[in-house]
This record gives structure tokens, C-alpha cells and sequence, in this order.
């Protein structure tokens, strides 16, 4: 188990792996010995959108990724927002696209990052235009769009599915192993 924390943020304590009974039995989380503080790592959630733009699926690159990774538009919520306005709002910062529909997907497990994805199909208007946080994005007709076996991977391919098509999935770069060398 790795701590976010290191320091108790309450009183500056390192904080210990201590195991204790809570609700559904003995939990093991990273705990301040000196006040009590818990740090709970419970999962953030994040928003998604599948873009429908022009009758193709909008998809972005993040000047962060490498290679040519492209994914769905997506965001943390702002306190004060429902998760309809927090993905409208995301969708416009990042790709100056309004939306004119909102419809929920689903909402999907995201461990690696500990995260759940809350995801809705968002129909937009407009002209592209790319925070700094983009690089580029690509549009797709929907029978040539690739999913990732993850997170928004899985909400992409719902949203294939309620359209008739069965999605395809690319194996991720995580998963990739190195081939030995032969001698």
C-alpha cells in the first residue's frame, strides 16, 4: 500500500500502515499516531465525455502522453457542480465546444488510478479549439474507433455498443511485455 500523504496533514506526524476494525471488518490504511488523522485513498472521480462532433467521435492527445495516445475529453469536478455541468464545463475548456446534449454512459471502476469515471455521451457544436493541456485531436467514424481495456476505454465501447457496433480494443502500453531476445 503507498501512502499520497507521508506526513499527517493535520499535525505533521509521519503516518504508519496501521491496521484497525472498521465496518465490514479489519482495514489497513495509512494513519497518524500522534491525532488520529486517517487517510482514507478512497477514489477520485473523474468525468468523461465521448464527443459526438460532426457525426464523428472527437478524441485528444494530451501534450503530456507519450506517442500517439488519443482519449476522450476528461476532468475532475469543482465543488459546487453537478457532474452534467462539470463535463460541460471540461468539454468547453478543453475544446472550446459547447454542448448540446448530455446523456450519462455509465459509471466505470479506474484502479490503476485510482478512480471512478463518470462518463455521458455529449453531442457539441463549434470550432475546435485546444487548451494548452491538448496537443491534438483526431475525429473517428465510429466503426473505426479503437477502445483501451480501462476506464474510458469501457465507456467508449458502451457507447459503440448502444449504436450498433461491436467495439474493438487496442492493447494498451501498459500491458505490453518485452519479447526476449533470441540467441
Amino acid at each position: 500500500m503507498s501512502a499520497v500523504f507521508k506526513f499527517c496533514p493535520q499535525c505533521a506526524t509521519p503516518l504508519a500502515e496501521i491496521t484497525l476494525p472498521e465496518d465490514g471488518g479489519d482495514k489497513t490504511r495509512w494513519r497518524c499516531t500522534a491525532c488520529d488523522f486517517t487517510h482514507w485513498n478512497n477514489p477520485t472521480p473523474v468525468l468523461a465525455a465521448v464527443i459526438e462532433y460532426n457525426g464523428q467521435i472527437l478524441l485528444a492527445r494530451n501534450v503530456a502522453w507519450p506517442g500517439k495516445m488519443y482519449a476522450l475529453i476528461t476532468g475532475f469536478m469543482e465543488a459546487g457542480e453537478t457532474p452534467e455541468e462539470g463535463i460541460a464545463r471540461e468539454i468547453a475548456e478543453e475544446t472550446s465546444l459547447s454542448s448540446s446534449a448530455l446523456s450519462l454512459l455509465g459509471v466505470y471502476d479506474f484502479q490503476r488510478m485510482n478512480q471512478v469515471i463518470i462518463a455521458y455521451h455529449a453531442v457539441c457544436h463549434g470550432e475546435v479549439a485546444l487548451s494548452p493541456e491538448l496537443v491534438d485531436y483526431r475525429l473517428y467514424d465510429l466503426q473505426d474507433v479503437k477502445c483501451w481495456p480501462a476506464g474510458t476505454g469501457y465507456a467508449l465501447a458502451a457507447f459503440l455498443r448502444s449504436r450498433g457496433h461491436e467495439p474493438r480494443f487496442i492493447e494498451p502500453v501498459w500491458r505490453k511485455e518485452i519479447e526476449p531476445a533470441d540467441d
